[in-house]
This record gives structure tokens, sequence and C-alpha cells, in this order.
């Protein structure tokens, strides 16, 4: 092998990631070839220099000041919102094609069919209950935003 392909395993050998024999070959290696002896210590005194880097993190004023911005608030709104339209086609598309192969399906009782029609129309039903509470208590509830701040 030549000192190129020697110099394509260093990051595996400094992250102890070549196997055994690969890293006895790259070891013997070492032992006859200053030049890649150099590169390796070079290579591991950088990622010494790399692994005591932090990064700051954001004050909490700068966060406010970044989420203070309309732009900022309506742009994730908006992806929260045609994720979230984008999640429920896909489900209920899903859930009616699931819900139609077991329903035309001759082999299953006609006493399950109904059953796991009423199961699912119920789970349905008491979602959009659920959820219709929800933002009726939210635009009443004064505390509300109060709470979120």
């Amino acid at each position: 092998m030549s000192c190129e392909d020697y110099k394509a395993m260093m990051m595996g050998y400094i992250d102890s990631e070549l196997p055994t024999k690969q890293r006895q070959q790259f070891e013997a290696h070492l032992a006859e070839c200053e030049e890649c002896k150099k590169e390796l210590l070079d290579y591991k005194d950088l990622k010494e220099e790399l692994d005591m880097i932090k990064f700051k993190e954001p004050s909490d004023a700068e966060l406010e000041k970044y989420w203070s911005g309309i732009y900022n608030r309506l742009e994730r709104n908006i992806a929260w919102i045609l994720f979230s339209i984008g999640a429920i086609v896909l489900l209920c598309y899903g859930a009616f094609e699931l819900i139609e192969e077991f329903i035309k399906n001759p082999n299953i009782a006609i006493a399950l069919r109904i059953g796991v029609v009423a199961l699912i129309v119920g789970i349905v039903v008491l979602f959009v209950s659920v959820l219709r509470e929800r933002l009726t208590l939210r635009k009443i509830d004064k505390y509300s935003r109060e709470v979120e701040r």
C-alpha cells in the first residue's frame, strides 16, 4: 500500500475505528514512514484543538429578540401548519385505504367489520370533540396567555 492509502486511514486510526488487522498494518507503516507519523501528529493536535471548542448558546435575550420578529414567528407557524396538514392528509388517506380494504374483505365477519368501523368513527369523533373543547377554552381562558409568557 502507498502512503496515500495510509493517509486515508488516519482519521479512522485516530478515532479508533480501524479493524485490528488494518490498525496493525497502519502502525507498522508508521514505524517506517516519518512523513505519515508527522501528519498523524498534526491530525491529533488538530483533533484536540477541535475537541476543546465549545459552541456558545444564545442568551435568553437574544432568543427573545429573535422571536419578537413577526417574520420569524410567522415562518415557524406556517411551517407547522403545512406540516400538520400534510400529516393529516396522509394519515387520513392511509386510514381510508385500510378501512376500505378491511370492509371489502369477504373473509372477515360482518360483526367484526361493523365493530372496527364503529371504533374508528368513535375515535375520530372523540378527537374532534377534545380538539374543539381545547380551542374553545383557549379563546375564553383569560390566564392562558399569561402562563405562556
